[in-house]
Order: C-alpha cells, then structure tokens, then sequence
C-alpha cells in the first residue's frame, strides 16, 4: 500500500550537441551520462552542467557527415574505462574516457541493427542486417553466429505423451466448441513497427530474448537462447505482439506489449514462451504505441514509454511515460508523466539508473536532461485522536484507493472506498488539522489539485439491501488549478496540505542545487487557482517535508541530509537551521528515504530511514536493521529485518535510552517485541487503538494488536474506570484477566460496584472469578513501565483471590441478590479454600424458598451451574458433610451416580443415632478428628471403637483434650499415648510424665529408667515408695547408665546420696576429671587415702594423656601447614598453565597441579557424578569424600584447610579441661608437670594464632569474584567465573574459607606456673 513519491528532480540544459540524440546510458562509477548522437558521443555531468569529454563520429569516417547516420547501440564498460557503441553500418566502436579517442574493434558488412551487453559485462550481442546473431567476448572475440529465425522450437521443446485426441479431451468452460475452433491466423506487426530485433538479458545473465519479425507471417515472435548461443525456447503465436521487450532484472518473467481487438495490454511471458499474466493500459484502443519497457533494477517499477498514435491538430503526438508496480497480483499505476505535445520537449531516451533503483534519467530532442528521484511512501492521515480513521490512500491511475482501517481491515487491490478523478494522480495528502485529518487532497498530472471532505452522515445509514454503510466514502468539495510557469512535468513536489486553504509545495529553485518552497492558497480574483502568496528560497534540494500534528511543526530535509525548519505561520515565512535544546545544529549523516517527527523526553526531533535500514534520530544512529517504521501518540513503531516488531513509549525514554533499548537483548515477557512475518512492513497504527496494520511482501495485510499498545490503552481505560472496553479487550486478546485487578488493586476495590454495573453480564463477571490467581501479572506476565509507581495490594495479610471473591460477593449481595446467585456462587467456589458447603447451603435455602423475581435462577440451575464448577463425586461428598440429606439427594438426583450406590447408604445412616451418623460420615469422608469428637459423645459402648480409632489414625492429643483428665476413659487413652511415644517415637521422658500424671507409678518408672532421666525416677520412687535396698539398686543402675553416656558427675551424686557408696562416687569424679568434686567428696567423707591410691596417679596419667594428645595435634598441624603450601604454589603453577594452553573446562579449573588426579585420569576427576540420585545421607557422604586429604586428590587444599581449623577448635576447647587439671597438679606439688602442660598448651595455641593469616589469607574470599580488566585474557575470565561459581556446588566451601575464632578472653593460666 505504498506510493511512489517524487523526492527530487534535476533538470539540465546546457548540453547543446549537433543532430538529434540516439543513444543514452549512464555511467555507473561517476554517475554522469553518455550521449550519442548521428554526429558525436559526448560525456556529460548534469548536476555541474559541464560536458567531459566528446568524439566526433563523423570526422572519423564511423557516420556520414550528412547526419543520416545511426546509431544503434551504447553501453558503458567500467573495466575498460570506455565506452561502447554500435553503429547501423556495422561498426563497433570503444570511446576511451581517458583519451577521448574512438578505437574500431569490428566490423560487420551487412550492418548492425542493435547491440546488448550481458549485466555481467562478460558478452555482447550484434544483431546484423542479416537477420543474424553474434555472440562475441568482452575482448570482441566470437563465439558462434546463429540466425535469428529458427525452425526449431528449442531445447525445452514440450514433450507429448499422444494420449487421445483434441476432440475428445477436456476443454473446462470452453465447452465442446473448442475443439472444432479453427487457429486463428496470426496478424502481421503494426504498421509503425520499425521491423528491428530487440534483445534483452535477464538479471543473472545466463539467458536472452530477442524478438524479432517472422518472415513467414511477418508477426512479431520472441525466441529464448542461453549463454551459449543454443536456443532453448520459442514463444507460441500471439497476436498483437508489439517491438517492446524487456527482461524482469529478477529472472521471473518477460514483458512486451499485446493490442487486442477491444484493449492494449503489457503481457509477460515466461522463459518457456508462454504468457503468464498481463495487465491493461488505461488508453482507448489504438491510441497510443508503446515504444518501450523498462525495468529498474531491483524489479519494482516497470515504466512504460508511450506515444500517440494520431497527432493533433498542431500535428504533434503526446508522449506519456508511466510507472507501474505490482501488489497483490495487482498492477496499480502509480505515476504518470506528460510531456505534451511539444516536439523538443518529448524525451528520445529513456533509461533506469544501474545504481539508484528508483532513479529514471531522459534526454529530450532538445538536448535537456530530466534526472527523477523517486521514495516508496505510505499516505497515511496524521490524526492522533479517535476521530482519525486511520486511512491510507494507495495511487492507482486516475484512481485514489482509500482504506479506513479504524471500521475495517480491507486487503488490497480492494479498498473500503474508490475516488474517481480525470487525470491520472500524482500526489496525495492529508489535512493537517486535528479532528479533520481524513480530509484528503489529490494533484493529478494536468496541474489540478482536488479537495475530498467527509460526507456530512445525511444519508441513510443502512442500504436497500439492508447492509450497513460502516465507512462513508469522500466526496469532492473543490477543484484548484495550480499556475506555475514550470517546462517539465512533476515540477510541484511534496505537496503538503495545512491549512484550509494553505499549501506547501516544493519546486525546482533558480539554481540546480536549490529548491523554492510555496505557500500556496487560493486567488483572490478566481478562487478556483490556487497563487502563490510566499515562498522561500532554500539552499539546497529538498527532498522530503514532514509535518508534525501534535507541535505544527514543518521538517524539511535536504539531499545531502541536512535538516531545516520551516517557519510558516508567520507573515514572512523563513526557513532556519534545525537545532537541539543546547543550540547545536542537527542534521542527518545521510539523507533518509522515510522521515517523521516525534517527542523524545519532551525534545522534538526528527526521524529518519535510510534505504541502507538505518535508523536517525537527528544525528545518533539508534539501530541499523530497521524496514520500517511510524510514529503514533506516544509511541515509535518499528520492524526490523530480524523479522520482530518493536513498540517503545518515547515518553519515558532519552535518545540514549532508545539507543539502549533497540540494541538491546530481548528478556522473558518484554511487551515491546513480537515476532511478524518475514518482510513485514508498517502500513499504519489506528489512533487511540491497539491495532497495527503489516503488509506482508506479497501484499497481503495482517492486523496485530501489539502487546505494548494494549497494555498502555487498558492501563488508561483502567485508569478512567472503563472497565467494560477493557475486559471486552483482554477477553477477545487473550489478557490474562487478574491484569484487573493487579493494576490498581486499592482502585478496583473502592470502585468494585462500578465494575459489576458494567460488566453487568453474569458470565464475564463468572469468567473474571474462574481467571483469578495469586500471581501478580503486573510482575511476572505484564511488568509495569519505568517510573510508574508500584501499587500495594489491599488486604495485607490475605490472599489475592479471598480478597477479591469476598469483595465482589458482597458488593453482589448488597446489589442484587437474585440476579448475581451465580457469581455469589462461583466467588464461594473459587477462594483459595473453596467453601462448597455454605454454596450447597445457599443452593439448598433456594430449593426451600425459591425467590420470586423474575431475573432469579432456581435451585435446579443454581445447582447444575455448581456440578459445572466443581466435581461431582467432590461436590457429592461435601454435601454429605453437611449432614443434611436434602441436600445429599438433591446433588446426587443431578450427578450420574446410580442410585443403587447410595439409596442403601444413605437409609443406613438415617436410621443410626445423630452422633454416630455424623461419625460415620466423617469416617466415610475420611475426617477423623471431626468423626472422634461425635464418637465421644455417643456414650461407654463406643470407647472402644474410639481408643482403636485413636490408635489407628494417631489422635492422641486432640481425644486426650474430649475426655475428662480424672476419667477412666482418660486413664487409658494416656497409657495408649505413652505406650505409643515408648514404641514408635522413644520419647521415654513424656511417656513416664503421662504415666505419672494418670497414676502409672509402675510403669512410669520403667520409662523413666529406660530414659535416663534419673531425677523424675527417683521421684516416682520415693512416691511408691521403694523399700531402701531397692531404692540404692535403683540408683545403682542409673549411676552405671549415665556412666555409660559420660555424665560422671550425675552419676556420682546418685551413688554418693542414694546407694550410699562414697568411694564408688569418688572413682566416678576421677575417671570424669572432675578434681574438685572428687576432692570435695574426699574429705567430706574422710578418705583421704583415695587421694594416694587414686587421685595421684590419675593426676599423673591425666598430664601424660594430654601432653601426648597436645603434641600429636601441633605435630599433624604442623604436617598439613606444610603441605598446604606446596599444594597451593603446585595449584597455582597449574591454574597459570591452564590459562595460558586451554585447559580442561571444569568448575575446579583453578584447582588442577600437577599431581592433580583430574588432569591425570584418577577416578576422583567424576566422583560426583550421580550424586544428585542419591539420598541426603549419602550426598553428605559423598560431600565428605570430596575433600580428601589424599595427595594429589582436586580438593586437598580445601580438606587441608578443614582439618587445621578442627584442629585449632579441639585445641582451644582445651582451655578449661587445662586449667582444672592445671590446678589440681599444683595442690599436690606437681610443678614441674604443670609447667610443662601449661608452656605446650601456650605454645600450640600462639603458633596457632599466627598461622591463621597464613593458612586463611584476607584475599581468599575475594578471589571467589571474576577477574577482568585490561591485563585479563578470555580463558582467566571463564576460569574466575568458574571459580565464582564451585561454592554452589559444595555447601561447605563456605565454613573452610572463614577462619576459625579463637577464644583470647578465657584466662586458664595459671600465674604461680609463669
């Protein structure tokens, strides 16, 4: 849906030769043109208007001097730095740019009447006197010589399998006659054909076409031939067919020209000959003459040279050139232009840039030079209100197709409405003023520009057959004539409608590198012509005008990219340098093919795309892929050739931002991208809308609703509490419907009624409650915009969905009761603990009093609405927990359940008694606490099925809390609970304290032993009371369990105060170390010979065990400290030779040495390998083994670290134990020994505060952090990371890294031993 716009046009006529021009080319590298003549070649620039170079044709001897000479053929050869030209006597000429002479490199005796070069320069074609084909090399040396006029159809003759006869075959809606048909003879060539055979390449130049009069029938018929010189294909009879030809650059098809009896078409044909579609020109028949096709090189634009056949009466011809392109399968005219009827002013030449595709360059008789710089543009209106129709206005001949993309979605060639004019149109705009952009005006080729307004809405709405009209189509309001004192045609350009009556159009200015914008507006004498009223004069060549709707402003760019603003609502309208806030002038690197204006952080500026897919902002480049692009209210639109579409709010970005965000990744539930088809192009956005409008590269349209525009209009129709457009929106859009909720919850709370009111619907109010979860959209599915604030849940402390469904319930209830029932039942259903049983209710009190307004639903809807909602079989056993049967038959009389299933289940319960009826149904629906508290109140016969009820499901506690504490119901629940803590939880303790509470002294004393808990048993004991001997053995018995667990001093305290032994009390404080107990006892009891026998010498061996013991731990400290070094300086010299040769890529990278079993194949390189199948016990085994103090093993340094640090814990918790033995030495004159244990305990403790920085260095934990910098290499940064990375894996990493604490404030020294 793309015009083609004039940007620029060139116009020169200071080449002034002998004769007539012939032959016209460009040349590629310069850019300047070639022109023969029947005289000279000359070389000419048209933009300084110098002439470069020139030969003369005829001083030697290549033309007659009479100008009766011809010449047939030019090309430019870059790689030869000449040209090439082919006269029709039979020369082929080089003109040398260098040395401006001519150099003859053939000749051919017969003539020549044409010359064509492959694209690739590589082979020329002479088509001679002779009716012949020469095929010959760049250096101009043959390769074969065939006749044009072959017998032969070609290699790719078709081939027929002879399966029945015409007659009897098929022939589709032609019906039977077709196969009587006679062949048509086929007419001789027109009368103005110049009998010449036209030869064109195709773009890969591996075939031509040459089309050539056939002697026999003197009609026209095109052969194909390869390469080679070998005929591949003739084309079947046409009748008609013309001299035109020309191959499409892309390889698809052929175009020539066809006159039939009632129209004259351009057909194509494909390489096999046959016709493959054709388009009508817009002429009567035999009007005009076709003189010749011309593709531009990327195959867009087809233009098509025509002439009049009959002159006038000022015996002149018109001569038209027309551009068609193609959409849909539809050829739409989309510039026409009319020189006339003036001889001099007709073009003779005609030829598409090879650079420029959309650049069209002809030579007029009289030795003037047009150059036509066209842009493909989209004609949108600029509205940014809902009043804008979002209408795009496609050029098709004389026709201007309008779509209104805001009613409808219409594909092209159709429209939603066709404006008829008289000429064919050059230019369309729309009215700048808001609310009244869908106006349009139209210049058509004849210099008239016609006004097209909206119909008034007068007419009747619907049609007669009962149709409604949903856009109303334009109607003219006025036709202008535009008086300008112009020679070439298309000399007004980028029209651009203000104003009313105000236009802005752009002409050629006095200089070729100038431009003159006009302010055009209607005269005051005939307000039918449009006059000047200003107009300025602006250096430099303009070639795009762009206006902004929302600040007035008028952009203007010129051809080298520089940016100008028009001042033109002001009495003397100028034109001044476009400048930034700061002052500094802006302007386009390159020149942009596509402009439009937009606020950026509240800056104006100006967009550009270049036909290189980069995108400008003013002078800062934001992203080099781009197709396409639009601006609409606050939002740039843009697809790339990655085949996305970005929607990005310009409100909240900088020029940087926007740089940032296009180059950037894209992340998880980024509402600005979504993937389109490939080749997708921007149409239009619909204002105030959701819509974006892509044409595919076939034509075909897709509407999207970008989720960046959706988002940003249901955060303001939410907002503005329009509740109804935006759930209708998010409903048919799939938008997750909590999105409601979440955007503002305090809002939608406080206007809850609002949003019932309109929705009004029960089934979107039902959909809502179905849709709500407790995730937050606005953070996970739809992050809300930077900056804007983040809105609190209301209701702390509850759940999203209670909230919601609660609020919405009431607000229902209160509104209208009986006509939400089903909402107020859906919102019961839906909360996090769904509340079946006051729904059932709610269904049941409407059974019982069925409501009677009309609006009301009855029970039997209600509830199969429920069943709809909820499981059956659920809904079936919550009504049964409600114990009522009314109720229990009303759900099952709608379920599918048999009612042999559950008649005879429910007679049963019915004639139980109330407490155990309901315990049974608690028991059937597997509630058993509920089932307990109803079985303790169903009397003494049922204790027993409570007690196995207790047993069985474990409720101990909650029956211990129904029965009475001095029952005997709960004297046997305690001791089934104890019994059951003895058993299965050997929780002895409790289990004695419920016997003791319940009057089990037996066998509370039994729990208690077995426990350990030997005051409580000696408690239990006195209470029975034990006889004294029982008692001591009692304690005897404690005394030798705490023994065993090491609990001396307990131990001796029941066997010094309960069985009486002093002396066995006393042995048990020595063997435990506790000296000042023992002595306490000692000579409590007056046994002061325990002190020689015992003490002395547990005293003594308590000294050697810790000596030895103290040397052992400094001896292995030492040994690992040691190794800890080499393991390290060995590491690192590895982790250093890794880097530097491509290591192995593992997370202990920076661990491997030389002696390292990773690298030498051990089998601790995968020891971790199936760990995570394994259990928890054998995950922390297998963590164990990693740090292995094996030599060599990956983790040494680390299990190396780990046992010096439990080292040095076990030695500082050596402190206290030290310090009471440390005393008792000294009492019984062990000096020597306690100076010795008191020097080594010092000693190991300060060597092994000093190695502590040594062994855990400060730089250990930062050395977890990635390296980079300038001195960093690729592998030391992997391997940093890496690094960062292992503590993941191992959880203990942490705890080996930190030092240990030692514990300086604990004073042991003892000072009498310093």
């Amino acid at each position: 849906m793309r015009n083609l716009k004039l940007l620029k046009s060139l116009r020169s006529s200071e080449l002034q030769g002998l004769g007539s021009p012939q032959c016209f080319c460009v040349r590629a590298d310069t850019g300047s043109l070639l022109v023969a003549s029947n005289f000279s070649i000359t070389e000419y620039d048209p933009r300084s208007g110098q002439e470069l170079s020139e030969a003369s044709l005829t001083a030697e001897g290549f033309l007659s001097e009479d100008g009766s000479g011809e010449v047939v053929g030019l090309q430019d050869l870059a790689e030869l730095e000449s040209a090439c030209l082919a006269t029709a006597g039979g020369d082929v000429i080089l003109f040398n740019f260098n040395t401006c002479k001519l150099e003859c490199v053939g000749s051919v005796d017969s003539g020549l009447t044409s010359m064509s070069w492959s694209p690739d320069e590589e082979l020329v074609i002479l088509t001679t006197g002779q009716e012949t084909i020469i095929m010959m090399t760049k250096d101009f040396e043959p390769i074969t010589e065939v006749g044009i006029h072959q017998d032969d159809f070609g290699e790719g003759k078709f081939i027929t399998v002879g399966w029945g006869k015409k007659e009897t075959q098929f022939h589709g809606s032609e019906g039977k006659q077709a196969a009587q048909r006679k062949v048509q003879e086929v007419q001789p060539a027109a009368a103005w054909d110049d009998r010449r055979p036209r030869v064109t390449w195709r773009g890969d130049g591996q075939l031509f076409a040459v089309s050539a009069v056939c002697p026999q029938t003197g009609a026209r018929k095109v052969r194909v031939w390869n390469r080679e010189g070998v005929l591949q294909a003739t084309s079947e009879p046409i009748n008609g067919l013309e001299q035109a030809l020309c191959w499409k650059p892309s390889g698809g098809l052929i175009a020539s020209t066809q006159r039939h009896p009632n129209k004259h078409s351009v057909v194509f044909m494909e390489k096999n000959g046959l016709l493959h579609g054709d388009f009508t020109l817009p002429f009567n028949k035999d009007q005009v003459k076709v003189k010749d096709l011309l593709w531009n090189s990327d195959s867009t634009v087809l233009a098509v040279w025509l002439e009049d056949m009959t002159a006038g009466e000022d015996k002149q011809v018109k001569t038209y050139i027309q551009l068609w392109s193609v959409g849909n399968y539809h050829w739409y005219l989309k510039q026409s232009l009319d020189f006339g009827r003036d001889f001099q002013k007709a073009p003779v030449c005609v030829i598409w840039d090879p650079e420029r595709p959309l650049r069209l360059h002809m030579l007029t008789r009289a030795w003037t030079t047009i150059t036509y710089d066209w842009g493909w543009t989209t004609e949108r209106s600029p509205g940014l209100d809902a009043t804008d129709n979002a209408n795009v206005a496609v050029i098709d001949g004389d026709k201007i197709l309008v779509t209104t993309f805001r009613q409808c979605v219409v594909p092209p060639p159709m429209c939603s409405f066709e404006l008829q004019l008289n000429s064919p149109v050059n230019q369309v705009t729309f009215l700048c003023q808001p609310q009244r952009t869908n106006q349009l005006a139209a210049m058509t080729s004849d210099g008239q520009i016609s006004l097209y307004r909206q119909d008034s809405g007068e007419q009747a709405e619907k049609t007669t057959n009962g149709f409604r009209m949903v856009s109303r189509p334009l109607i003219l309001q006025k036709t202008f004539r535009v008086t300008l004192q112009h020679e070439e045609p298309l000399a007004v350009r980028q029209l651009l409608w203000l104003q009313d009556e105000l236009f802005v159009a752009v002409v050629p200015g006095l200089l070729p590198t100038s431009s003159t914008v006009l302010m055009l507006h209607p005269g005051v004498d005939a307000d039918d012509t449009l006059t000047v009223r200003s107009e300025v004069e602006v250096d430099g060549v303009i070639v795009s005008v762009v206006h902004s709707s929302q600040s007035g402003t008028v952009a203007l760019q010129l051809e080298d990219g520089r940016i100008r603003k028009l001042l033109w609502d002001c009495p003397e309208p100028s034109v001044e340098d476009w400048r930034e806030s700061s002052g500094c002038c802006i302007n386009f690197p390159v020149p942009c093919v596509q402009t439009a204006l937009c606020s950026i952080s509240e800056e104006e500026y100006l967009l550009g795309l270049t036909d290189r897919s980069h995108l400008y902002a003013g002078d800062t480049e934001l992203a080099s892929n781009i197709s396409s692009f639009a601006v609409c209210n606050d939002f740039l639109l843009i697809t790339t050739h990655s085949h996305t579409c970005r929607c990005l709010q310009l409100s909240t970005l900088t020029v940087k931002g926007l740089q940032a965000a296009l180059a950037s990744d894209v992340v998880q539930n980024d509402e600005t991208l979504r993937r389109v088809e490939r080749g997708s192009r921007i149409v239009t956005v619909v204002p105030q809308d959701t819509r974006v409008i892509l044409q595919m590269p076939r034509g075909n349209l897709e509407t999207v609703h970008h989720r960046a525009l959706l988002l940003a209009q249901l955060r303001k129709w939410l907002d503005s509490l329009r509740f109804r457009d935006a759930f209708e929106s998010m409903r048919k859009l799939r938008i997750n419907l909590n999105f409601i909720y979440d955007h503002n919850p305090k809002v939608f709370l406080e206007n809850i009624e609002t949003f019932i009111t309109q929705l009004s619907s029960i089934n979107h109010i039902n959909l809502f409650l179905t849709e709500l979860r407790e995730e937050d959209t606005t953070s996970s599915m739809y992050p809300r915009p930077e900056g804007s604030p983040v809105q609190t849940p209301a209701g702390s402390g509850q759940k999203k969905v209670d909230v919601v469904c609660d609020a919405l319930k009431s607000a229902m209830e209160s509104m209208d009761l009986n006509k939400f029932f089903l909402s107020i039942l859906t919102a019961h259903v839906k909360k996090t603990v769904p509340e079946l049983e006051t729904a059932l209710q709610k269904v049941h009190e409407l059974r019982v009093n069925p409501p009677e307004a009309p609006n009301a639903v009855s029970a039997e809807e209600a509830l199969k609405y429920l069943l709809f909602l909820v499981n059956v079989n659920d809904l079936y056993e919550h009504s049964l927990g409600t114990y009522d049967f009314d109720l229990v038959l009303m759900v099952a009389e709608k379920s599918q359940k048999d009612p042999k299933e559950y008649l005879p289940f429910l007679n049963m319960l019915k004639s139980l008694e109330t407490n155990y009826q309901r315990c049974t149904i608690d028991k059937h629906l597997k509630r058993y606490k509920k089932a307990l508290q109803h079985l303790s109140k169903c009397g003494e016969e049922h204790f027993p099925e409570a007690l196995q009820l207790v047993k069985e499901q474990k409720l101990y506690s909650e029956a211990l809390r129904l029965y009475p504490a001095d029952g005997p119901h709960y004297k046997a629940l305690s001791c089934a609970y104890a019994e059951h803590l003895v058993v299965e939880q050997q929780q002895g303790e409790q289990a004695g304290l419920l016997l003791w509470r319940c009057g089990e002294l037996t066998s509370a004393l039994q729990a208690f032993t077995a426990s350990s808990s030997w005051r409580n048993a000696i408690c239990v004991a006195q209470q029975i009371p034990l006889p004294p001997d029982q008692l001591a053995l009692l304690a005897r018995d404690l005394a030798e369990k705490l023994t065993e667990q090491r609990r001396y001093s307990e131990a001796a305290l029941l066997l010094d105060q309960y069985a009486k032994d002093c002396e066995e009390a006393i042995l048990a404080l020595i063997t435990g170390a506790v000296w000042e107990e023992a002595l306490r006892l000692i000579y409590m009891h007056n046994r002061q010979d325990i002190t020689e026998t015992n003490l002395k010498p547990a005293l003594l061996e308590a000294v050697s065990t810790q000596t030895t013991f103290l040397e052992a731990q400094v001896a292995t400290f030492t040994r690992h400290r040691t190794r800890l070094a080499v393991v390290r300086e060995q590491k690192e010299k590895a982790r250093l030779d890794m880097l530097d040769e491509d290591g192995p890529d593992c997370p202990e990278a920076e661990l491997y040495s030389e002696a390292s079993s990773v690298l030498t194949g051990s089998k601790y390189s995968h020891s971790n390998s199936r760990i995570s199948s394994r259990s928890s016990k054998n995950r922390r085994k297998a963590e164990r083994k990693k740090l292995s103090l094996k030599e060599g093993s990956p983790m040494e340094d680390r299990a190396l670290m780990c046992a010096l640090g439990d080292i040095i814990t076990t030695v500082d918790k050596m402190r206290e134990e030290i310090h009471s033995l440390l005393k008792a030495l000294v009492l019984f004159q062990f000096h020597k020994q306690a100076e010795k244990l008191q020097l080594a305990l010092s000693e190991a403790l300060q060597m092994m505060e000093a190695a502590i920085p040594e062994v855990w260095p400060e730089n250990l934990q930062s050395s977890q952090t990635p390296l980079t910098g300038p001195n960093s290499t690729a592998n030391s940064i992997m391997a940093s990371f890496q690094q960062q990375q292992r503590p993941a894996a191992l959880p203990q990493a942490a705890e080996v890294l930190t030092p240990p604490k030692m514990r300086s404030g604990v004073k042991w020294k003892l000072t009498v031993l310093s």
